[in-house]
């Protein structure tokens, strides 16, 4: 065995050597190709995701992939696509629109405003019947359904209904709240 005898193509031997197996590639150069991944996504977890779904591609490919120095471009492309197709995929969750959903502008009220709306409300709430009021506050302060107000109370849940129907009219009737609405 003569010292200038060797492989007409080292290049490809040396590959070979290399990462003879796709575990050892993995192995080898897995870390690097998470960091890649994780500059495609914003969050870790799909980065890993990610990853691990382009190594599959990889892996069904690996024994059609002739040239093993070029599996860093093929597993970054594999994660390219793979990415791109997820975002063409994903469901869209928010909608542009000409008008913003929330007023624009709108003052934050005055505590002390809110707190004379609240006690005219109440004052006018204690105004009512005792069996008004009762279902009232049952329905609206501790927002209480038709049937649990009437089970709580012991009455049908058509009484619940009329009597509530009763009160809401005397309260848009109370004179005092006349300023609120």
């Amino acid at each position: 065995m003569t010292a200038t005898t060797g492989p007409v193509c080292t290049g490809a031997r040396t590959a070979a050597t290399a990462y003879p197996s796709f575990s050892s590639y993995v192995r080898a150069r897995g870390p690097l190709l998470l960091r890649t991944a994780r500059s495609l996504t914003a969050n870790p977890s799909d980065a890993e995701d990610l990853l691990q779904t382009a190594l599959t591609k990889t892996y069904m490919a690996w024994e059609r992939i002739e040239d093993h120095r070029a599996l860093d471009g093929y597993v970054r492309r594999a994660l390219i696509n793979t990415r791109t197709s997820q975002w063409r995929k994903r469901k869209v969750d928010e909608f542009a629109c000409d008008e913003l959903p929330e007023p624009h502008g709108v003052p934050e009220s005055d505590p002390a405003e809110r707190q004379a709306l609240h006690d005219t409300m109440w004052r006018a709430v204690l105004r009512l019947p005792d069996r008004q009021r009762a279902m009232v506050v049952l329905r609206y302060y501790e927002d209480l359904s038709e049937a649990q107000t009437a089970a709580v109370l012991g009455v049908s849940v058509g009484t619940v209904k009329s009597a509530v129907s009763r009160a809401l009219g005397k309260l848009r009737e109370d004179s005092n709240l006349a300023p609120v609405r």
